[in-house]
């Protein structure tokens, strides 16, 4: 009875330091976020861990340099407020704001999907702004390290070469889910072939570093009304991929992005009614 009441408690023990070790993994990361909330939000209060807010990442990346993230804002029923805006941080990243989404229109659920770089284990954080003023949080811890200099996988030449090319996929048209939810469910894929050069990568045979060169700026409208504006940072992976919902209304999607180079690029898509 004894032996039992020990191993119970031995069991019970190292169950405890098991959770405040693996705890410990993820606290340290507070420290980079407390300093950083006051240059990107100020003093704004931010509701963490937000019922509001959906955020899903891998716990370890598979590959640190294209860890992909979704986010899901969705607002209760009968709630009036609209949702302004989405932030992504990667807390440890030398350029901790990944990306900055401007939504036009009134939305009360916007679904969104990227590929994040990810340098060394890091909370990978979603912030939203409604129309009120109000920041809504949701946060995941990653483990993952070298997103940011990890090499390019296509040669400079290559990647140069192709440059801009653009492709616009229907991932879901909402035919085939809750009319109420059609502008969640329906979602387009766009992606952007940009090697997306984040300063720190270096070059495999000239040994220099490859100099910053990455798309900073992307504007999708259908019809004349806008979906989302995008101001990009060096966080978002090569070849960047953004997954949106939108409203199924047959409208054509046009995209304008560019690049820090200045370079322009557009594509297009006429996703049915």
């Amino acid at each position: 009875m004894h032996r039992r009441i020990r191993l119970i408690f031995a069991i019970a023990l190292f169950s405890a330091l098991a959770v405040t070790a693996a705890a410990a993994q993820e606290p340290g990361a507070d420290a980079s976020w407390n300093a950083l909330k006051p240059d990107v939000f100020g003093e704004r209060a931010i509701r963490e861990a937000s019922p509001l807010i959906q955020l899903t990442a891998p716990t370890r990346a598979e590959d640190a340099a294209m860890t992909p993230v979704s986010v899901e804002v969705l607002l209760p029923e009968g709630d009036a407020r609209t949702i302004r805006k989405l932030t992504l941080i990667v807390d440890e990243n030398p350029a901790p704001v990944a990306a900055t989404f401007t939504f036009g229109g009134a939305r009360h659920d916007v679904t969104l999907g990227t590929r994040l770089r990810v340098n060394s284990y890091s909370y990978v954080r979603a912030i939203a702004e409604l129309s009120d003023g109000e920041l809504h949080m949701g946060a995941r811890f990653v483990k993952a390290s070298g997103g940011c200099s990890a090499p390019a996988m296509k040669d400079e030449e290559a990647a140069l070469n192709n440059i801009g090319q653009m492709k616009l996929r229907l991932v879901n048209d909402g035919q085939m889910g809750d009319a109420t939810k059609a502008n969640r469910v329906s979602q387009i894929q766009l992606m952007i072939r940009h090697p997306n050069y984040s300063g720190l990568q270096m070059d495999q045979i000239t040994r220099a570093y490859i100099p910053a060169k990455f798309v900073d700026a992307i504007e999708v409208k259908q019809g004349d009304e806008l979906v989302f504006s995008m101001e990009g940072g060096i966080s978002l992976s090569e070849d960047p991929a953004i997954q949106f919902s939108y409203e199924p209304s047959g409208k054509p999607i046009h995209v304008d992005a560019a690049d820090t180079d200045g370079r322009k690029f557009e594509g297009a898509l006429k996703p049915a009614g």
